[in-house]
């Protein structure tokens, strides 16, 4: 049973693009519905300041009780570093990698984003995992949003 999600900024994003609404609006229903705790970090609330403001609205009516945002501590920025290290992503794309690193350290179930060429790729994923494991953290699943849920229950 998922209990706690990372949500990227690209699923609050999601929730008014035309092409990713439709499953991102019925994500965010059954993880408000079912009180299943949103993890998110700084980066994601310093790239929400600078979101439109249709996204920062919707991002503040997230309930508070279900909603844990995590500092980025120094054990996330070292993990950060093995994915850059490890060639992952570049450091242009350091804030993906605080992403993931910020979901494994703070134990959650699974990462949610629609950004495919960062994060839910298979190749990342695999890249992002192999330092999880030779660095002694959890694998996890990097998905997005129509992928987490049975909707059809």
């Amino acid at each position: 049973m998922i209990r706690s999600i990372y949500i990227d900024t690209s699923v609050f994003g999601g929730y008014f693009d035309k092409e990713f609404d439709a499953d991102t609006r019925q994500f965010f229903e059954k993880v408000i519905n079912d009180k299943i705790t949103i993890i998110i970090s700084e980066t994601v609330v310093e790239e929400l300041k600078t979101a439109p403001d249709n996204v920062r609205i919707f991002y503040e009516s997230i309930p508070k009780e279900i909603l844990k945002i995590v500092n980025t501590t120094d054990e996330i920025k070292v993990l950060a570093n093995k994915y850059i290290a490890a060639n992952v992503l570049t450091e242009k794309h350091r804030a993906d990698c605080r992403h993931i690193a910020a979901a494994v350290i703070n134990n959650a179930d699974i990462v949610v984003s629609w950004n495919f060429k960062h994060l839910v790729n298979y190749e990342r994923k695999r890249g992002y995992n192999a330092i999880n494991y030779q660095e002694n953290y959890k694998i996890i699943d990097i998905v997005t949003p129509k992928e987490v849920f049975d909707y059809a229950k």
